[in-house]
């Protein structure tokens, strides 16, 4: 046998004797990890542990917080570490308001736009300034300084004998309304009996919430058969009528224009009318067939005048006209011309101030007239 031969049976062995020894390692292995999973108190029982009532309690130890340096404290470094969204539109909280102020008229005003601004009823306006106003939004005037409550309601002076019962009453609101505003300074009348509030006659006092109806300077309805009714108006009144055209109960535009220019239909402002646009001198137009009842001029705001009457309940009125083309019972068909567009009594500029009124009630034009 040589060398390699020899070699070769040394190696043969020892591999097979190798491979035997890792055998038996591996059995070992796995038995005893059988054992483990089938006896799970097998290994825990060389290590014994105290019960778990003699344990003592863990003592949980804060964090020590880092070092800060003072330098690091800056204004810049506070900010930066708290941030916000910025909010274009922030909506401020606002104060309720008790005191009266004042605002002066400009250019472009009007009832409703200065109602609007101060976030008031256009009647609030108007109840506040009777002195100046007169009820009739169409009496504004650039420079006027109108008293702007605080509040919806009526501003009240009050006169020897007034009664808190019948002020209230007539206002629509209860004595503790006007005893409990604390803008009216009677917070030491509120533990007393009514009939116990003194108030110094002259002292003015605001009615939350109070309405009365308008003082109104409106024509009132004139019949054919007694158009003198109206002669309180003005010179414009007219005589009897007798017959005449009677209206269709459709009606046309008074005027070339159709559309606002001012005020518009607005009980709460005491304009039961349209202010329609127009060029000085442009024509107006019989809105319906029916009978002059007055035409000329009138005292109580509305300048030179016609008032229609179309004999079915129906009643048309233009103000503000430049001048005339009709009189005193004459009949005119629907679209015919009667007058043309002015700014004479109470106006700013040229419009046709139009009212329409069926038994006696002014209606919205809007409601009876085209589409725009």
């Amino acid at each position: 046998m040589n060398f390699f031969q020899k070699l070769w049976a040394e190696l043969r062995w020892s591999t097979i004797i190798t491979f035997l020894i890792c055998a038996v390692l591996i059995g070992v292995v796995f038995v005893f990890t059988r054992s483990s999973k089938a006896f799970p108190g097998l290994l825990l029982q060389a290590t014994p542990t105290l019960p778990v009532a003699t344990q003592p309690p863990a003592t949980e130890v804060p964090p020590t917080p880092l070092p800060i340096s003072p330098a690091s404290l800056s204004l810049s470094s506070l900010l930066d570490g708290i941030r916000r969204d910025t909010v274009p539109h922030t909506s401020l909280p606002t104060r309720p308001r008790f005191a009266i102020t004042t605002y002066t008229v400009v250019k472009g005003d009007s009832i409703t736009g200065i109602a609007a601004r101060f976030g008031l009823k256009p009647s609030t306006i108007l109840f506040a300034n009777y002195g100046i106003l007169g009820d009739d939004p169409e009496n504004l005037k650039v420079g006027q300084v109108l008293k702007i409550l605080p509040v919806d309601g009526v501003y009240y002076q009050w006169h020897d004998k007034d009664s808190l019962t019948k002020v209230a009453k007539f206002y629509g609101v209860s004595p503790n309304d006007i005893i409990n505003f604390l803008g009216n300074h009677l917070n030491e009348n509120m533990d007393k009996n009514i009939t116990q509030v003194s108030i110094q006659p002259g002292t003015w006092l605001i009615v939350p919430g109070g309405y009365r109806s308008f003082i109104s300077a409106s024509a009132p309805t004139i019949s054919r058969s007694n158009p003198a009714v109206a002669s309180q108006m003005g010179p414009g009144f007219c005589g009897k009528v007798v017959g005449g055209a009677i209206g269709t109960g459709s009606f046309v535009w008074p005027t070339t224009e159709h559309s606002v220019s001012g005020y518009d239909y607005n009980p709460d402002a005491n304009h039961a009318a349209i202010d329609i646009a127009g060029n000085l001198g442009n024509p107006v137009y019989a809105a319906d067939s029916g009978v002059v009842v007055y035409a000329g001029w009138n005292n109580t705001g509305y300048g030179n005048l016609t008032i229609i009457d179309h004999g079915n309940g129906w009643q048309t009125l233009y103000a503000h006209q430049s001048a005339r083309s009709v009189g005193c019972g004459q009949s005119v068909t629907r679209g015919q011309q009667i007058g043309s567009v002015g700014a004479t009594g109470n106006a700013t500029g040229p419009h046709l101030h139009f009212e329409m009124s069926y038994e006696g009630g002014k209606v919205n034009p809007h409601s009876y007239l085209p589409p725009a």
